[in-house]
Formats: structure tokens, sequence, C-alpha cells
């Protein structure tokens, strides 16, 4: 990917955030020279709110629905002199713009895309797919691209490529490659921008002119959103608007921008004004998915495509926060979710997953380790289910709970109530003899509360846990989840082991929010209560003592930081592979008013290096199943040597 070269690119680009906009704007039918002042004040605007990218819609210099007037020569020559116009009018913005005219070339008439930036004009990328059915008959007037025998036209004194297979590089904006279809070529079964990312475009440019009819924007929504996920790419998508021909068909304007998937904003249907979405997209991001998929790296460089280098200078509009939305809490669901689909789904990927695992063990029992806190209580409730799933009664779900040293009366008490609820056994047994003969036998003193007094009373809990599955024919299922294995905060060969870890896709912020689901959804009845108050609980593995009141000594996140900072930094260095300076840069963004830029900092730091020195758990860890697109399992998603020395962090 080409690196900005320029001291004057602003931390935004710098990290890989190019701004982009689709514009639905106010159109004149067949009036060139007022639709050339309407796109030229737009574009200005848009460039100084720091745009680099600025997408019309199609034949937006005329309008789409001009019909047979796209005979006739006045029109057309109109068109070209609005180009230059147009060009001459934007020369001082440092922003690309897409444009639509229909341009005569070899004695036929084409469906163009100008691609425009300080100036000039770069390139003109035909239409390669007509429509011809129903509402539309764009071969009575224009040729596909593939007709076109040149590779330059002539026009306005200048010679400029014109070819359905052309790229756009502004070499001084960090991964800026450009890529044009126009409308139709989206919804072929093999669109021209499949191609055009193969070949390296990460932005790619769609001037469309889309009717409406009931339940076609839903599914242009989902096409535009399908693309940008198979070609890994930005996808900005311009629909003309409702100044367009009624005659018999109505347009509404719909500016769609997808990232990869996912839609990042849609602009207002249906009005007589411009409109417009403006967000950042992240090519930096595109890349990394781009290096990590060995399809798409097979493939790229198949496809022969000229490519064309301009600089575009600083941007206008030099602010750097983002206009787009950082979720501080990526793992968990947006509002807009259907939670219950979503929860559900995530209980069956872990019930499925231990049922197969159950059945394949022919386990009689499923032994787990009740503390009465998070990550044990979704254990036992996916434990429950795989219970059912597997075909066993609920007699085999067997839960102990081992009351040590640090144990309070609330974890206590929520592992008794909750197991009383849902009608399964519960054995209380103390660790807490066991690990002072231990200590006697080790000769390690009960009062020095070091790493031996913590780690004695985890590996007494796994000794147990691990006995009675014997004991019992049965399989121990491990509780511990995938923030604890990113910062190895578990005992090795202690809460680190089981025999099927169902957490271990789960992260710490996805925990909470399963559970809040449980006790207002499928729980709510029997355990409704119990699920909230466990859900408020501090985070704590209770191996200190308490305190002469019986307070709570031991808080989890005040020794190794909030856990929705750390599945933050997380998602982003292990999905994304972002460098530390962008992911505190986005976190400042996304935790701002909660967290100053010191606090991001100084447990980003704890973070790597947590990270770093604990591969040696996560390299020998149990089965577990893989619940979402981030996981550290050795045998699949995450592999690095247990003696990396470098500095992550840096």
């Amino acid at each position: 990917m080409p690196q900005a070269a320029t001291s004057q690119t602003s931390t935004r680009e710098r990290l890989g955030f190019v701004r982009v906009a689709a514009v639905a704007p106010e159109l004149v039918l067949g009036d060139v020279a007022k639709n050339v002042a309407i796109l030229a004040r737009e574009a200005r605007s848009l460039a100084h709110r720091g745009c680099r990218l600025v997408v019309f819609p199609e034949l937006c210099l005329t309008g789409y629905s001009c019909a047979d007037l796209f005979h006739t020569e006045a029109l057309r020559a109109a068109a070209v002199r609005g180009l230059a116009e147009l060009a001459q009018a934007t020369h001082d913005l440092p922003a690309v713009l897409v444009v639509g005219l229909p341009l005569l070339a070899q004695d036929r008439l084409y469906n163009v895309a100008a691609v425009l930036a300080r100036g000039h004009v770069h390139g003109l990328v035909p239409k390669s797919f007509l429509p011809n059915s129903a509402e539309f008959y764009e071969r009575r007037w224009f040729s596909p691209a593939h007709t076109l025998n040149a590779t330059t036209l002539r026009l306005n004194g200048q010679d400029v490529p014109i070819s359905a297979e052309l790229l756009f590089e502004a070499r001084d904006v960090t991964g800026f490659v450009l890529g044009v279809e126009i409308c139709e070529d989206l919804w072929t079964v093999i669109p021209p921008s499949s191609h055009l990312a193969l070949a390296g475009a990460t932005l790619l440019a769609n001037p469309s002119a889309s009717t409406e009819v009931l339940g076609k924007a839903p599914y242009r929504r989902h096409l535009v959103a399908q693309q940008s996920a198979r070609c890994h790419a930005a996808y900005i998508y311009a629909g003309a608007g409702a100044g367009e021909s009624s005659t018999d068909v109505v347009y509404s304007g719909h500016g769609i921008v997808a990232e990869n998937g996912v839609v990042l904003g849609e602009t207002e249907r249906f009005s007589f004004e411009t409109r417009h979405i403006v967000t950042d997209v992240d090519v930096q991001r595109l890349a990394h998915d781009r290096l990590k998929s060995s399809a798409f790296r097979d493939e790229a460089g198949t496809v022969p495509m000229h490519r064309i280098a301009f600089d575009l200078g600083p941007a206008l509009g030099g602010e750097d926060k983002l206009l787009r939305t950082i979720s501080p809490h990526p793992f968990v669901p947006s509002a807009k979710a259907d939670r219950n689909a979503v929860c559900e789904e995530i209980f069956a990927i872990q019930a499925t997953g231990l049922a197969r695992r159950l059945k394949q063990a022919h386990a009689k029992t499923a032994v787990l380790g009740l503390s009465g806190g998070l990550d044990s209580t979704l254990a036992l409730l996916v434990m429950l289910e795989a219970i059912k799933r597997a075909g066993m009664p609920l007699s085999a779900a067997l839960t102990i709970t081992m009351p040590g040293f640090g144990t309070t009366t609330r974890t206590k008490g929520n592992a008794e109530k909750l197991a009383e609820a849902l009608n399964i056994e519960l054995r209380t047994i103390s660790i807490n003899e066991a690990v002072r003969q231990h200590f006697a036998d080790i000769g390690h003193s009960e009062t020095q509360h070091d790493a031996t007094y913590e780690n004695s009373q985890a590996r007494e809990r796994t000794q147990v846990l691990m006995d009675i599955a014997n004991k019992t024919g049965g399989i121990v299922v491990g509780t511990g989840d995938l923030s604890e294995a990113a910062l190895g905060w578990c005992t090795f060969n202690g809460d680190h082991m089981s025999m099927y870890h169902v957490n271990s896709g789960v992260p710490k912020t996805l925990v909470r929010y399963l559970i809040e689901w449980c006790a207002e959804g499928p729980f709510a009845d029997k355990a409704g209560a119990i699920l909230r108050d466990i859900a408020d609980t501090p985070i704590t593995p209770e191996l200190l003592p308490l305190a002469a009141d019986e307070s709570l000594q031991q808080r989890t996140e005040d020794t190794i930081g909030p856990y929705e900072l750390h599945d933050f930094f997380l998602f982003h260095f292990v999905r994304h592979g972002s460098s530390a300076e962008k992911i505190r840069w986005l976190a400042a963004q996304a935790f701002a008013g909660k967290y100053d830029d010191e606090t991001i900092a100084r447990w980003l730091t704890l973070f790597f290096k947590r990270f770093a020195q604990n591969q040696f758990k996560r390299s020998s860890v149990p089965d577990g199943p893989k619940v979402g697109s981030v996981a550290l399992s050795p045998r699949g998603d995450w592999r690095m040597p247990s003696d990396f020395a470098g500095d992550l962090n840096s």
C-alpha cells in the first residue's frame, strides 16, 4: 500500500482513513450549466470538510432520464463543455470527483464516469453492462464498454485514457486506489469491481441511477454491502435523486457507503435538495484483511489494469475527529441488532460444541466449578443447554462450589441460589485445609500472599474438578474467557485447564452482555434477579483473604485495568492488525470523556506486555468453540512464538 509522504498529513489519514462522500445533488434536468454550478458548489463544500473522494450520480451533468435527447449534438456538446468547466472550477481542491456524462467515441455513444482531480480529467470509465428491460432501455442510446477499441480519447484538447480497466491512485494519500463501475455493473454476475479490487482498488465508486420500487432499497443496500465484503473494499454508491424525470418511475437519491460488509452510512432518500453521506473509510483495515485472505492474494495481480497516478496535496478541513462510529465495545452487538437472535446464536455455537464433546466422550456427567462470578455462570447456562442437546438428563449437570480464603458471602450465596433456582446439584467442597496442607508440604507460609499463594488455590480447585469428573465418568467444563486468555489472567494448569472450554471464544464484555440477556429473557422467571446480581458483582478471582469486615480486597480490574479497554485493544490488534498508535487514537475517540489519553496508554502498554508474555498459556489451551471473528486458539486463529521478545507497543 502506498504511504503518505507529506509532513502535513493529518493523523487520521496517516493512520489509514480516507474521507469519502456519496452525493445525490439537486438536479436541473437537461441544464448542464446549472448542474455544473451545483456539482462544483457541493464538491467545494465537501473538500473543505476533508473529503478526498466525492462521487456523484450516473450522467449527473445532464441527468440520467434525458432519453432520446442523448442523441442530440447540443446536449452532448454541452456535457463535454460542462466537464471542462467543472474541472476548472474545482482545480484547487485536493479531492477526486467522479461525475457522469454521455460521451461520443468512435461513432458510438457511451455512458461514462469521468474522474477529475486538480483541474484535470484523469480518466474516463465507460459503463460495461447496459440494462435493457422493464423501465430500462439504455441500449437504445449507449454501447457497452467492450465495443470500445480506443484506449484514449481526445477531449477538450487533451488525450484522456478511456477504459473500464482503469485505476486511479492518489500517491500522497495513504491507500487511495480508486476503481469505478457504473450502476448496472454492480448487479451483474461478476461485477467489474471484483476485478478492480483484485488489481488493487481499495475504493470502489459507483455513480448510479437506480429507480425505486417497493423492496428495492434494502436489496440495493445488501448488494453494496456484500460487494464491499467480497472485495475487501470500501464501496461508495451515489444514486440519482428526485430531480430526474418522474414520467414512469421515481428516483430517490439513495447514497450508500459500505466497508468490508458493513454499511457506514446512507443518504436521506426522496429529497429534491442535495443530500450526501460523508464518512471515513479505513483502508489500513482493508489492506490487513486482504493480506490475511489467501483467496484474495492468490488472484491479486492476475487482472491487467492501467494505473493512473497523481498527487492531491494536503487535505482541507484539518480536523482529526472521525466521521464514523467507533464502538467502545466492539464485541458487543449494536443496539440495532436483534438481541435475541444474536444471543441465541452464540448460545447455540457454545452449546453445540460442548454437546458434541459430551457425546464423543460418552460422558455421564458435565462437571463445572461454580463460583458465582460472570464466567462460571455463563458456562453453567451453556452447559445446561448442551446437556439437553446431547440428550442427557438434567442430573448429569454436576456443579461444585469450592470456597477458599477470598470467597465472599455474595458470590458463594449466588452460586447456591443459582443452582437451586435451576434445579441442579451443587456440592460444596472447601479447599482451605487441602491448600494449607499443600503449603506445609512445600514449606510456604500462609501469610505470604504471592503467586504461589494464589496459584495453589486455583490448582487445587482444578484438581478437585478433574478427580470428580474421573469418578463420575464426566468431563470438566472450563469457564475461562477470551479476555483472560489474551491477558494470561489465569493459573497455568489451574483454571487454565479443563476438558472443554466453552467460553474460550467469548470476551468479558460479551459475557456480561449474555448474562444480562439471560436475566431478561430465557432465565428471567427462574433466576432473573440472581443473574442480575451476578452481572453487577465485581470481577475477582477471590484468591486473597478478605478484609477484617469480610469485604473484598482483590478486584481484577484494579490490577490489570478495565476489561472494556482490554477487549477494545484485543479486537483492534488481532482482528485488524492495528498499530499501538492507531489503537490509542481510536480508543481516545471511543472512550472520550471516560478515560484520558494517559490512562489509555498505560493500560495498552500493559495489554501488549501481558499478551506477549502469556502466549505459552494460549499455546496449550484445551479445545473450545470459536464464537466471533476474534479467537486465540493456536490450532486455528492465532499463532505466535511463546518466546517472542519484540515490543508490540512500539
